[in-house]
């Protein structure tokens, strides 16, 4: 098991409202991210991948 989670920043920061379409992250998972505990972190990746599933791509 990895002790870790990586951040879902991909280093494109563009917000749409309150919500990163790089990442797929809100302003406030953003923010709070270092201070995430791993299952908060696992819970917010999985969040994040839905609204990314969601954004219309060109």
């Amino acid at each position: 098991m990895a002790k870790k989670i990586e951040s879902p920043c991909v280093s494109v920061c563009q917000l749409t409202g309150d919500l990163c379409i790089g990442c797929g992250r809100t302003i406030e998972e953003i923010r709070h991210w270092k201070a995430m505990k791993r299952p908060e972190k696992m819970k917010t990746v999985k969040r994040a991948n839905k609204r990314l599933k969601k954004i219309p791509r060109d």
